[in-house]
């Protein structure tokens, strides 16, 4: 048997870090389902302090999803209320190519990321920075 999944990233402000995500990775923004949350609002099902707008748009407040334009894989952005403290224990890797690399790193950073350091392991090698919200995350 096989199974699916998608990759959670905890956040403090998870529609705004989906929305610099989206870019970052040419993905785009989940679409919410303003008359499905409204619905749920109505039927008692949710409350309103459970949703938030963004952007104009209502979504709900616990989260925020983007998605790869072409194969639908998904990645959840989800309100915590600590900030993050320790190194993540699993993170992305990015592949931009060693071309595109040196480009992408100063895109980001102008973006909000920030460089924690250069890797190298025999011929790879690669970036780690950090988003917005302190999340690492490497380009190779």
């Amino acid at each position: 048997m096989t199974y699916d999944f998608q990759v959670v990233i905890d956040a403090a402000a998870p529609h705004e870090l989906a929305d610099w995500w989206a870019e970052t990775l040419g993905w785009r923004v989940e679409p919410s389902d303003e008359a499905f949350i409204r619905r749920m609002v109505d039927q008692g099902q949710a409350t309103e302090a459970d949703t938030t707008t963004h952007r104009g748009v209502l979504v709900w407040r616990a989260g925020a999803a983007i998605v790869h334009p072409d194969s639908g894989r998904r990645v959840l952005f989800q309100t915590v209320p600590k900030a993050k403290t320790v190194k993540n224990r699993l993170h992305l890797d990015v592949r931009v190519g060693d071309e595109a690399r040196a480009a992408e790193v100063e895109r980001l950073v102008n973006r909000g990321a920030s460089v924690l350091h250069d890797g190298r392991q025999g011929p790879f090698s690669w970036v780690t920075l950090t988003d917005p919200e302190g999340n690492e995350f490497c380009l190779t």
